[in-house]
């Protein structure tokens, strides 16, 4: 068969490496793809936002499965669009994908679900969320623990963390003032912020049956020891000690199934892969966020420990047979992926720098190196992103796993390239 993967970074190449090696593909297709899947597939230059282009060449090139990878077009609703013409695709609906398309929306599901999550507000104006914080917060000096969040889409960078009056203000004069991220900043959510640790638990669902995958841990804040802006994620490891059987069956029974079935109630049935952002609460388990889709860089570490032949798990989702399918198989070993990025990320940055030792690293035993934000550029591989790499390795044990990813990254080197040297650490 032919399986097209809709996006372009390392979730994506990722996603076309593990499809790849299933001995049912004949052809991995990816749109638009990078310098990293031009290597391990075939790029087609179609942006993920045409969803007319990539229609036609679903039905000119006649795949058999289509993998949408990022959130934009799945929230722009290219599933149900695909499905309209007979195309067989993996993601939720447009209707489901409004679960991360919209804060508000996802919060107030919770809510309804009785589903562990913080207390929050919503607000429609900079005016109104600034006169809560004035009126909640009457004395300056007094901490300030919030999260202001965007409602929509900002590339992970919408989600900003407080500890002061004056830092929530300048929150919500970015997000719903000056619109730094755009349409993203219509509405925005104030919520309390939690203490504990961070966990993702990702599960694949066809709306009736949910395959849980192993807890895996992000790395968010841009600097070592989790201080600096939010990113997209400098890099994730899985499994995660934090999360042991116990806390997974409590995960499973008050976080994903009630969500599955809330879903299903709103009329919005959900297929696809379920992705629960988590805070490790001295309360419990608690829900920061909802993803509609792998998440990058947790898919990197993931897919490189499954066994299972991935194109089963995606078609047995896309048929509603999921529950048919034997239990998955994985790689004992841990997995670290390593974000290297380029110089002044998550801000501004400059792309076209030449990335060498790419080669070298690759050569490394256990070692993948994903390509992120990359591009050819006359036969040399440059940088085209904030976020350039995952340098992704397997060992015996979380430390073995670390030391051979950052001897990955050691073999990389490009002019502004810079990492966090702290992945996996937490599991310490």
């Amino acid at each position: 068969m032919k399986v097209l993967v809709v996006g372009g970074g390392g979730r994506e190449h990722a996603l076309a490496w593990k499809i790849a090696q299933s001995p049912r593909v004949k052809q991995v297709f990816v749109a638009p793809g990078n310098a990293g899947t031009a290597r391990d597939a075939t790029n087609v230059p179609i942006e993920v936002t045409d969803k007319a282009g990539l229609i036609k060449f679903a039905q000119d090139e006649a795949i058999a499965m289509v993998v949408v990878g990022p959130e934009i077009p799945l929230v722009d609703g290219l599933v149900d669009d695909m499905e309209a013409v007979g195309i067989r695709v993996f993601g939720p609906s447009k209707a489901a994908a409004e679960l991360e398309g919209s804060k508000v929306f996802c919060k107030n599901l919770l809510h309804t679900a009785n589903i562990p999550t913080a207390t929050y507000h919503t607000f429609r104006s900079a005016e109104q969320a600034s006169r809560y914080i004035w009126e909640r917060y009457c004395d300056p000096n007094d901490p300030v623990p919030v999260v202001v969040k965007a409602d929509g889409l900002a590339a992970g960078k919408g989600v900003i963390v407080c500890g002061t009056r004056a830092e929530a203000l300048d929150a919500i004069d970015r997000i719903a003032g000056q619109r730094e991220f755009g349409d993203a900043g219509k509405e925005l959510i104030i919520e309390e912020r939690l203490t504990g640790q961070e966990a993702s638990v990702l599960a694949i669902t066809d709306g009736e049956t949910i395959v849980t995958l192993p807890a895996a841990q992000d790395h968010k804040p841009a600097y070592d020891g989790d201080t600096g802006p939010n990113t997209g994620g400098m890099g994730a490891y899985c499994p995660t000690p934090i999360i042991d059987e116990e806390m997974m069956a409590r995960i499973e029974a008050d976080v994903l199934v009630p969500v599955v079935h809330a879903m299903k109630r709103a009329r919005r049935p959900f297929k696809g892969v379920l992705y629960a952002g988590l805070m490790l609460t001295p309360g419990g388990p608690k829900v920061l966020e909802f993803n509609v889709r792998f998440g990058d860089p947790e898919c990197q570490p993931l897919l490189m420990r499954l066994k299972t032949d991935l194109v089963d798990v995606l078609e047995a989702t896309i048929d509603g047979r999921l529950s048919e399918i034997e239990q998955l198989e994985w790689d004992e070993r841990p997995s670290i992926c390593v974000v290297m990025a380029s110089e002044g990320y998550p801000s501004s940055y400059e792309k076209g720098r030449e990335i060498k030792g790419l080669d070298a690293a690759d050569a490394i035993e256990d070692v993948k190196v994903f390509h992120a934000g990359t591009k050819t550029i006359d036969g040399k591989v440059t940088n085209d992103g904030g976020r350039v790499l995952g340098v992704t390795a397997m060992g015996d044990t979380i430390a073995k796993a670390k030391l051979q990813a950052y001897r990955g990254v050691k073999e990389i080197r490009w002019q502004g390239a810079w990492c966090r040297k702290d992945i996996s650490d937490k599991a310490r």
